[in-house]
This record gives structure tokens, sequence and C-alpha cells, in this order.
């Protein structure tokens, strides 16, 4: 398994997509936060904080992580190594767990560089380092347990299909879906007391939760458990092709 996750990120990291991706993301949220004037302004806010780092970075990571993981089982079906891969020894749950580690080590990376920006935010307050510090982990926490929860759905929609483009897109629709759609289901008010169950179904819920600094044990259960759920149809997906 670990050697199947070493030539992953090393695949990742010696392909143009690998930095692509980092490069991408890290430029959106610089240019939002630092250059465009808008509401995620920091110098425009004038308040020392990366609220808008956490309220954008999401929105980045529904088209971003699906481009990570469209390649995954789709070129392996695509040009026959998932039968490769079948042969070695090594089970198709650890394959899943290879390729998903991966993944998550690729947005790690993505996110590791955004604490530049805590720094210059912590430095920029009046006083030095009046920052809400703990929200602000909080909320790193929360955009880990969302980037993760990301990559499992995008590793199980490329187990769906052999052709990238048919992955990429499923995969923004299921992340979107679970991230916005029990929002905007709840917001209809159909349900009546089952309304606040539907919306806690939603990642948005628990992600801003966590945000907020406090890290309730319901909210990691409920990233743990979407993110075992989505694992366990890929491997279902994957072994699929022995039936």
């Amino acid at each position: 398994m670990f050697t199947l996750l070493k030539k992953e990120v090393s695949g990742f990291l010696s392909s143009l997509i690998g930095y692509i991706v980092i490069t991408v993301f890290l430029l959106i949220n610089g240019l939002f936060l630092w250059v465009f004037p808008s509401e995620f302004n920091i110098l425009d806010f004038g308040y020392a904080g990366l609220d808008g780092l956490f309220m954008m970075a999401p929105f980045v990571f529904l088209f971003l992580i699906p481009a990570i993981t469209m390649r995954s089982f789709a070129d392996e079906k695509k040009s026959g190594t998932i039968e490769f891969l079948a042969t070695q020894p090594i089970s198709d749950m650890q394959i899943v767990w290879a390729k998903y580690l991966s993944g998550l080590v690729l947005v790690i990376f993505s996110l590791l560089p955004t604490l530049i920006y805590f720094v210059t935010v912590y430095i920029l307050a009046l006083p030095p380092g009046n920052v809400d510090t703990g929200g602000i982990w909080g909320s790193y926490l929360g955009l880990l347990f969302l980037g993760a929860s990301f990559v499992a759905i995008g590793l199980f929609s490329s187990s769906l299909t052999d052709n990238q483009i048919i992955s990429f897109l499923i995969a923004v629709f299921l992340s979107a879906f679970l991230y916005l759609g029990f929002e905007f289901i709840y917001s209809f008010d159909l349900f009546g007391a089952v309304d606040l169950f539907i919306k806690s179904l939603g990642i948005s819920t628990h992600y801003a939760s966590i945000s907020r600094g406090v890290v309730d044990t319901r909210d990691v259960l409920y990233f743990i458990s979407l993110i075992t759920l989505f694992l366990l149809l890929t491997k279902l997906s994957v072994q699929s092709r022995k039936w």
C-alpha cells in the first residue's frame, strides 16, 4: 500500500497537475484576499482575520479537488492498469486508501502555504497578535475535513467511469449538493420539525460549526462517517469489475 501511495504522490508532484492545482488555489485566494476590492479583501475590510479565506476556499475546492481525483480510477480503467493492480499483493481497500491518501496529501500541500496569510494577518493586527487564533485554527481543521470529504467523493466518482471529464462533473455535482443542497432544501421550510435534521445532513453546517473554533465531536463524527461512506462505496465500485 505504501509503495502505491508513494507512486501516486510522486505521480502528482512529477506532473504539472499537482503544481497547477496548488498554484491556482493560492492564486485565486490570494487575489481575493489581498488584491481585488471585495468583501473578502483583508486590507479593505480592516479586520485582522482570515474569514474571507475560509468562505472562498470551499468553493475553490469544489472544482480543484475533482480535478485532482478525476484521473484516479478513470485513467486506470481506460489504460487497463486497474487489472495489473488487481494482480498485485494488495487488497482493493488498500488501493482505495492509497489513492485517497495521495489526494489528501495534495490538499494539505495546498493549505500549508496559506499559513503565510495567517502570519501576515497576525503581524498586521493592532496590536500585533490580536487575532482570533482559536477560530482560525478551527477553520483550518474544518477546511481540512472539507477537503478530505471532497477527495473521498471525487475518488468514488472516478471509480464509476473511465472518462475523466464525466468523473469531474459527477464529483462537482455530488460535492456541491452535499455542501449546499441540504441548506437549499432547508431554506424552503417544507418539512417542519425535520428541517433541522435535513440541514444537519449537509457539509456546510458542520464546516461552519468547526470554523467557530469549537471542535464538537458530532461534527468530527459526521466528517469521518461521510468519508468512510464514500470510501466504502468506492471499494464496492472497484470490486464491481469482478462481478
